[in-house]
């Protein structure tokens, strides 16, 4: 496997398609990303907890929650009931609840991350920064499919990596938004660990997910000058 991961946002995918695609896919990437919305965090709703447990029916790999929710332990409890592998919360409305709830996941021996806003600072983790497993950075506004690329946060990537290096943490650093050919030299330069590819930088290449995936490595390829296994 490749040191660079790639989580592919099934909530971009062909639904159609959805056996199909994840078969496929279930060789080819490291975990996958499944966006949980309430439509009131964000105006949008998108997939829930039933949709990971098919998803499990038919892959092994990890599967990785993103909650964009505004009462986020009621959706964790859902989660570790059926032992999603990665539960990521938005830190904007963890206050008063972040330890618990981190505890209570790894408690049931699952991962806990953090998620940021394009607007939200590092610093704003703090508080947990050396309890948590992985750190998700939006480059994107979240909520919504095909949202403009904010370049501006990649600047938290290289934070967090020197964070991690002069502390010693063990968080995973994730990026979310717009990871495609147009973007991908300078999310490289900034060095997340975890690549979430949706729409623009794998599903909607090709209406064969075997050729989009071909598509996906040759841009990443050619524009980060990466060679990939």
């Amino acid at each position: 496997m490749n040191q660079i991961q790639f989580s592919p946002s099934l909530m971009t995918m062909n639904l159609d398609k959805f056996k199909e695609e994840i078969s496929y896919l279930n060789s080819k990437v490291d975990s996958f990303h499944i966006d949980i919305m309430d439509g009131h965090y964000v105006k949008n709703l998108s997939l829930s907890p039933w949709f990971i447990q098919e998803v499990r029916k038919i892959s092994d790999l990890p599967l990785s929650a993103h909650l964009m929710v505004d009462e986020p332990d009621y959706w964790v409890d859902q989660l570790i009931k059926i032992k999603c592998d990665w539960i990521c919360m938005h830190i904007e409305v963890l206050n008063g609840i972040a330890f618990r709830l981190i505890d209570q996941i790894h408690e049931a021996g699952l991962k806990a991350g953090v998620v940021l806003n394009p607007e939200t600072p590092v610093d704003a983790i703090y508080p947990v920064i050396d309890k948590v497993d992985k750190v998700t950075i939006m480059t994107v506004d979240p909520g919504f499919a095909g949202q403009k690329f904010i370049g501006e946060a990649l600047k938290k990537i290289v934070e967090l990596r020197r964070l991690r290096g002069e502390n010693g943490f063990q968080y995973l650093i994730e990026m979310d938004g717009s990871s495609n050919r147009q973007n991908f030299k300078k999310i490289a330069e900034a060095g997340p660990d975890i690549y979430i590819i949706g729409r623009s930088g794998l599903f909607g290449l090709s209406e064969s997910i075997e050729t989009s995936w071909e598509l996906m490595q040759k841009d990443f390829q050619e524009m980060t000058g990466i060679k990939l296994l």
